[in-house]
């Protein structure tokens, strides 16, 4: 796999708001097949979600994400350029067509999936922001932070969340702002804040990375919904489909009992759901461009959905986040995929 970064793209320097329609670009699916490869914009250094290996590869739940477009574009789930970008350059990245989809622990709202000419097309990971502190402070709860200083990163929503939530409560806090992860960590280790805040995943992966681990502890209270997913320019159907449904057919493969460890001995299934997901009855794939075994391609190479959160922040990962919201939905959890028929 390459990890490409384009450079001199006037446009990322550009508020997001300033979006022009990329119509030239409708065509993503042709241009991905052209190519040879998915483009896709991840965190740089976000362990269990796109991070950089020992061996330079990205591992994560989101870079997997990408690994599972490409399996159904392209028959090859190796077939990713992973573009790493920050908070603050990623929308214009997308809008630009540097890359092809954003698959970057980034929130579902409102004004971006209506101001910025693009797409969310699912939500591959229910998160909320929450609060990390030194445990030398012996504090237990977040109302207990009044008057706190805290760090938190720009160009995200936890900096509108902490003003609300603090609002609220009818506490004080002074706000520390760093452009990126690991400037707030630092920060944060370093002393320059008593809490650091961000949502609840990024904050796991970086209490790993301290030097003492046990120096800190994540506070209980979830103060805000934040649902992550991957996203596509506005204007293409066809890849918001295949995007949207490369996603599902995780989904719907855990739901089903297929994975990754099994999915051959499932293709004799006589199930009529695993016969349609595994491309064995009818052609899912023709509507999207893609192969009648587009769905199997991405269980076999990638994975179903338990597959890749189990090791990349589940229970064979060092994260060991229990599932909760990011269950099935018959699991007690609200992930859910519609029907492949």
């Amino acid at each position: 796999m390459n990890t490409t970064r384009w450079l001199g793209l006037g446009i990322t320097l550009l508020a997001p708001t300033l979006w022009v329609p990329a119509t030239a670009m409708a065509d993503t699916l042709e241009a991905v097949q052209e190519r040879d490869s998915v483009r896709c914009g991840v965190n740089a250094a976000q362990p269990g979600f796109s991070s950089l290996d020992d061996n330079d590869q990205y591992r994560g739940l989101d870079t997997d994400v990408c690994r599972a477009i490409a399996a159904a574009a392209l028959g090859d789930a190796s077939k990713v350029n992973f573009v790493p970008l920050d908070s603050v350059e990623r929308f214009a990245a997308l809008q630009s067509g540097e890359v092809d989809v954003l698959s970057r622990t980034t929130t579902w709202t409102s004004s971006r999936d209506t101001t910025l000419g693009m797409n969310f097309t699912g939500v591959s990971y229910y998160d909320g922001q929450a609060f990390m502190v030194a445990s030398d402070l012996g504090v237990q709860s977040a109302k207990e932070l009044d008057g706190a200083a805290i760090c938190t990163q720009s160009g995200t929503t936890s900096e509108l969340n902490l003003s609300d939530y603090f609002r609220i409560n009818n506490m004080t806090y002074d706000a520390v702002v760093f452009d990126s992860p690991e400037q707030s960590i630092a920060g944060f280790e370093a002393g320059r804040c008593d809490v650091l805040s961000s949502d609840a995943s990024q904050l796991y992966a970086q209490r790993i990375q301290l030097a003492d681990p046990n120096m800190a502890v994540v506070l209980p209270e979830i103060i805000s919904k934040e649902p992550l997913g991957p996203a596509v320019r506005q204007g293409d159907d066809q890849w918001f489909n295949i995007v949207k449904w490369s996603l599902f057919a995780m989904l719907s493969a855990e739901e089903l009992g297929v994975s990754q460890a099994n999915v051959d001995e499932q293709l004799s299934s006589e199930n009529p759901d695993v016969m349609r997901l595994l491309g064995q009855d009818g052609d899912f794939g023709e509507a999207m461009g893609l192969s009648s075994d587009w769905a199997y391609q991405i269980v076999k190479q990638v994975g179903n959905y338990a597959d890749i959160y189990d090791r990349n922040v589940g229970a064979d990962s060092d994260f060991n986040i229990a599932r909760g919201l990011n269950a099935l939905w018959k699991d007690g959890g609200i992930q859910y995929a519609p029907p492949i028929r």
